[in-house]
C-alpha cells in the first residue's frame, strides 16, 4: 500500500460524536488508545504528555513484537526519525548563538566542496536555506537513494550537485531530508566534534535522556526496543530496522517517551531543564521563527487553521488561535510525533511501531483539541474512515497489475535484450538478471533489496520489492529497434515522490 508522510488534512464531517472532553486525559485516554488500536492493527503505541512543568502522562500500549508478551513501556525504544531534525536545528541555532557560524552565512563557508546543481544556488544557499526546506529541491526528491543507503554521509551531500532541482532557489518549500544532512557536517566542521557528539553532551547528558542513542546498532541490540511493522493485504508484517546513520541529523535518534518528555520540559521553560538552563532562551525562540511558508492560506475543512510555515526543525501552524510549534516522523514500521503548545504549557510526544496508521495525527489532533478547549469529536474514527478508502483504493490498483500478469503476456523483447546494468544519474547504478522465475532488478546502494519482475505488456513489468517500503510498482521499458534503451523505476510515496529513468549501459 502507499503510505504517506505528509499532512493529513480533511474535514471531520457532522456524524462525529462530539461533546465536553474536560476529563480526556485523566479519563479517557487509555480506552481511547487501546480501542483505535485494535481497529488501526497497531501493536505497540507510547505517550508522553505534559502540562505547567510536569509529566501528566507517561504510559505504553500494546507489544513490542506481535507474538511476544513483552510489553510496550515508557521507556521502549522507538525511531524517531524526522523529529531529529528538531535536535539539529536547535544545535545549529547553538553554535549560531555562541559565534561559531552565522545561520545567514554560505554553506560554502564551512563546506567548501558543498555543491548543488545550479552554480548560482551553491553559491548562495546558506545555513538557515538547508534547515528550512528551501534550496529548491522537491519533497522526499532523490531520498530512494538516501534512505537506506550504503553510501556515506559526504558522498550522499556530494551527490546533491547531481539532482535537477524541481523549484527555483528559494521559491517554494519542498521537504529536504539532504538539508538536515549537510547540517549535520556543517556542526562537525565548526566544532571539535561530531553532530552525534554534540548531541550526546549537549542535550542527552544535560537532559538526562540515558535511553536515548543516534546508532543503527544501539536500537538493533536493545532489550527494550518496539519492533518496525507495516500492513500488507490488511495483515501485519515484520520489517527490519532501516539504517540512517548515513543520514542521521535528519533522521537518526531512537528514544522512547520518557526521555522524550524531558525535552518537551525544556522546549517550554525557555530551556532550562530541572533548574538548569541546557539551551538559551534567545535559540529557543530562534528555532520557532517562520523561515518558509508551507501553506499560506486556510481551507474550507480547517477554518481554524490558517497558515503553516518552517522554521529550524519546527514546523509552525496555528490551530485556534494558538501557535502549534511540531514535527512528524515516518520510518520503516515507525510513525512518531512531537507537538507543542507554547501558549498553554503543553505538549506531547506520540511513538507508534506501525507505519501504515493515521492514528499518530489523529491522536495529536485530539490533544490539540483537548488543550485549546475544544469539544470532542472522535477524530481517529473520521481519519480511519478515509484512509480504509485509500486502501482500498491502493489494493484495487495492485490487483489489477497483478491480474495483468496473470495471462502470461509477452515482452516485445527476450529477456537476453532487457538483462543488464542501466544507470542514473542521481542514484547511480542498478542490474536486471535472468533468474529461473524471469527477472530480478538488482539495486547497487541498497543490496538487501531486489525486485522480482514480470510482464505486464508488450514494454511494462510489473516489480514486486523485497521491502513492502517499497511496494508494488509497475515499471516502463523504452524500446527503440529492438534495443531497450531504458527502464523507469517507481517506489512508494513514503520513500520518494519522483520516477528514476535508468539508461542501458551500452
Amino acid at each position: 500500500m502507499k503510505k504517506v508522510f505528509v499532512a493529513i488534512l480533511f474535514f471531520l464531517g457532522a456524524a462525529s460524536l462530539s461533546f465536553g472532553q474536560d476529563d480526556f486525559i485523566k479519563d479517557s485516554l487509555d480506552s481511547y488508545i487501546i480501542r483505535e488500536m485494535n481497529i488501526w492493527k497497531i501493536p505497540g503505541v507510547a505517550v508522553g504528555i505534559v502540562k505547567d512543568g510536569k509529566v501528566v502522562a507517561l504510559k505504553g500500549y500494546g507489544v513490542r513484537e506481535m507474538g511476544r508478551t513483552d510489553k510496550i513501556d515508557e521507556n521502549t525504544l522507538f525511531q524517531i526519525a524526522s523529529n531529529s531534525k528538531a535536535f539539529t536545528g536547535t544545535a545549529i541555532a547553538m553554535l549560531d548563538n555562541e559565534k561559531r557560524l552565522n545561520l545567514d552565512e554560505r554553506v560554502r563557508k564551512y563546506l567548501p566542496w558543498f555543491a548543488l546543481k545550479d552554480p548560482n544556488a551553491s553559491e548562495m544557499v546558506t545555513v538557515k536555506d538547508i534547515l528550512c526546506h528551501r534550496i529548491g529541491f522537491s519533497t522526499f526528491q532523490s531520498d530512494f537513494l538516501n534512505w537506506n543507503c550504503n553510501l556515506s554521509e559526504e558522498a550522499l551531500i556530494k551527490n546533491m550537485r547531481n539532482v535537477d532541482a524541481k523549484y527555483k532557489f528559494r521559491y517554494k518549500f519542498g521537504y529536504c531530508n539532504m538539508g538536515f544532512v549537510t547540517a549535520g557536517a556543517v556542526i562537525k566542521a565548526v566544532t571539535d566534534t561530531s553532530w552525534q557528539d554534540f548531541f550526546q553532551h549537549r542535550f542527552f547528558d544535560k537532559l538526562a535522556m540515558k535511553r536515548t542513542s543516534v546508532y543503527y546498532s544501539k536500537i538493533i541490540s536493545d532489550s527494550n526496543a518496539a519492533k518496525p511493522y507495516t500492513l500488507v493485504n490488511g495483515q501485519l508484517v515484520r520489517l527490519d530496522y532501516a539504517n540512517v546513520d548515513n543520514i542521521g541529523a535528519c533522521a537518526g535518534i531512537n528514544s522512547c517517551v520518557s526521555d522524550l518528555t524531558h525535552w518537551l520540559l525544556m522546549q517550554l521553560n525557555n530551556g532550562r531543564y530541572n533548574g538548569v538552563e541546557v539551551v538559551p532562551e534567545t535559540v529557543i525562540k530562534t528555532t520557532r521563527n517562520s523561515y518558509m511558508i508551507d501553506r499560506e492560506s486556510s481551507s474550507p475543512s480547517r477554518p481554524y487553521n490558517h497558515f503553516a510555515n518552517y522554521g529550524l526543525g519546527w514546523e509552525l501552524e496555528d490551530m485556534y488561535g494558538s501557535l502549534v510549534v511540531s514535527h512528524n516522523g515516518g520510518a520503516n514500521g515507525f510513525v512518531t510525533n512531537t507537538t507543542l503548545l507554547p501558549e498553554h504549557n503543553a505538549g506531547f510526544v506520540i511513538l507508534t511501531n506501525s507505519d501504515a496508521n493515521w492514528f499518530y495525527v489523529a491522536l495529536r489532533q485530539q490533544l490539540i483539541n483537548y488543550f485549546t478547549g475544544q469539544p470532542y469529536a472522535n477524530i481517529s474514527a473520521a481519519y480511519y474512515k478515509r484512509f480504509e478508502a485509500n486502501d482500498q483504493k491502493d489494493q484495487e490498483e495492485i490487483k489489477a497489475l497483478e491480474d495483468k500478469t496473470k495471462s502470461n503476456p509477452k515482452l516485445s523483447v527476450s529477456n537476453d535484450a532487457v538483462a543488464g546494468k542501466y544507470k542514473n544519474p542521481v542514484y547511480g547504478e542498478i542490474e536486471i538478471r535472468k533468474s529461473k522465475k524471469g527477472l530480478t532488478m538488482y539495486f547497487s546502494h541498497h543490496p538487501f533489496l531486489k525486485g522480482e519482475l514480470t510482464p505486464t505488456g508488450a514494454e511494462t513489468l510489473l516489480c514486486k520489492f523485497s521491502d513492502p517500503t517499497y511496494g508494488i510498482h509497475e515499471f516502463p521499458l523504452e524500446i527503440i529497434n529492438g534495443k531497450v534503451k531504458s527502464i523507469t523505476v517507481k517506489v512508494n510515496e513514503f520513500v520518494d515522490y519522483d520516477p528514476y529513468r535508468f539508461e542501458k549501459n551500452e
